[in-house]
């Protein structure tokens, strides 16, 4: 079955880094966009970047993180990456990569297959 996992969340202080691993299997890894997603407490699911499944990994950011955040894939390993720089107090959230690049709420869910999110808080 198709399964996603996040790690490498953990605690940071501001202007620190953390790079998330999403190690993907159950389906062809490299026919797929990966998007990453965080969420806060008290607030909805957005969109934090996406890597498009073509061989130029084209990516998309959100505003928020452009310039301190960048995506990147390894198509021999199934697993796409968020490296983050510059951290600030509030990319704190849990952070979810997925199948897909939007956030479509179905079913009681989202669209998509998700991994089951990986913590980041930035704190000082």
């Amino acid at each position: 079955q198709v399964q996603l996992v996040e790690s490498g969340g953990g605690l940071v202080q501001p202007g620190g880094s953390l790079r998330l691993s999403c190690a993907a299997s159950g389906f062809t890894f490299d026919h797929y966009a990966i998007g990453w997603f965080r969420q806060a407490p008290g607030k909805e699911r957005e969109g934090v970047s996406c890597i498009s499944s073509s061989s130029d990994g084209s990516a998309y950011y959100a505003d928020s993180v452009k310039g301190r955040f960048t995506v990147s894939r390894d198509n021999t390993k199934n697993t796409v990456y968020l490296q983050m720089n510059s951290l600030k107090l509030e990319d704190t959230a849990v952070y979810y990569c997925a199948t897909t690049c939007v956030v479509f709420p179905e079913n009681g869910g989202y669209f998509g297959s998700w991994g089951q999110g990986t913590q980041v808080t930035v704190s000082s």
